[in-house]
């Protein structure tokens, strides 16, 4: 039979008290005893029956996911997975739940989170980007007992749900350079916001790929769209106006429709190579119409899974499985839509 927490607690030496707490991280223990619990934990092979801590608990657990008041279709499909998750989640004794942020104003943002109560909230993945107001906040939540993990929007935090956005700007500047071959020019490179570290990341994953292996490309400097569709045609515009050798468009952020919809407005997208993230309704419609060519795409519903899946574990005090939690790349053509 496997151990009891009546053993855990024999060959740690402490009470079931004590834990008790440990295993639901409460406060109140050393962590010298912190460590002999958990050394006790490895050495006996004590496995905590999840099912039964939960109905113990006598309540479910709340997660919540921050995410942009503006946002596109990428966004959207986010929601609805969480959405989705909730309802199929009850069954298991979560519910997980949407509170929208101010992105554009970090201050107002860091309010609505210090707004946040442990007795409401047991654990929150936050989409946004790294500023220091958003990193105060979060460690401030951590000291109030709610458990915190960026999705989506990397903060440089352990137990980020996504994908590896260096690699998959690596990924687009491979595709890229195949698909433009032996044409030299230029590349745009475009995002919302170069505040946003997956941007940041995507595009330093890129550069690498052609700066080392296609000398006959030159990419040009970032331009911020702030997913306002007359500054994106501003931008856009003026590249192709300046530059006549332009061959190729990356779209870094998640939002590609507005970029799409400029670029044939221009009469442009046709003759560029286009890569962009996410997969939507504009991006599939884009593939199939041939105005870009390839979609660096994450499971929405994966990557919500995956975050209520690390949550639980840290309100349980246990590791989770890091394959399970791994975010895939995907690319996505026309062919395998």
């Amino acid at each position: 039979m496997r151990p009891t927490t009546k053993d855990l607690a024999k060959a740690a030496g402490v009470s079931l008290a004590t834990v008790d707490r440990v295993l639901n991280g409460r406060s109140g223990v050393r962590k010298k005893t912190i460590a002999t619990v958990n050394d006790a934990i490895k050495r006996i092979g004590f496995e905590r029956n999840q099912i039964a801590a939960t109905l113990a608990r006598q309540r479910a657990y709340r997660f919540a996911f921050a995410v942009p008041r503006s946002g596109g279709e990428f966004l959207d499909e986010i929601i609805e997975r969480i959405r989705e998750f909730d309802r199929v989640g009850r069954a298991e004794m979560i519910e997980t739940e949407v509170i929208r942020i101010d992105d554009r104003d970090p201050h107002e943002a860091a309010r609505t989170l210090g707004r946040l109560s442990p007795d409401k909230i047991d654990g929150i993945a936050i989409m946004a980007p790294e500023t220091p107001q958003i990193r105060d906040a979060l460690h401030r939540m951590r000291e109030r007992g709610i458990e915190t993990i960026p999705f989506v929007a990397n903060q440089q935090e352990d137990g980020f749900v996504g994908i590896d956005n260096r690699a998959a700007g690596a990924t687009a500047g491979r595709l890229m350079g195949r698909f433009l071959g032996q044409r030299q020019g230029t590349i745009i490179a475009l995002t919302e916001t170069t505040q946003s570290r997956d941007s940041l990341e995507r595009r330093l994953g890129f550069d690498g790929v052609i700066n080392s292996d296609y000398s006959n490309l030159r990419v040009l400097p970032t331009l911020e769209t702030h997913g306002d569709p007359g500054r994106t045609r501003h931008v856009l515009r003026n590249a192709l106006d300046a530059h006549d050798d332009v061959v190729g468009l990356y779209i870094m952020g998640a939002e590609a429709r507005t970029p799409i919809e400029v670029g044939g407005q221009l009469n442009a997208i046709n003759r560029l190579v286009v890569i962009a993230h996410e997969r939507t309704l504009s991006t599939e419609a884009a593939l199939r119409s041939g105005e870009i060519d390839a979609v660096i795409h994450q499971d929405p519903g994966h990557l919500v899974r995956s975050a209520v899946r690390i949550l639980r574990a840290k309100c349980e005090n246990r590791s989770t499985l890091a394959s399970q939690e791994r975010i895939r790349i995907e690319i996505l053509i026309a062919e395998n839509l």
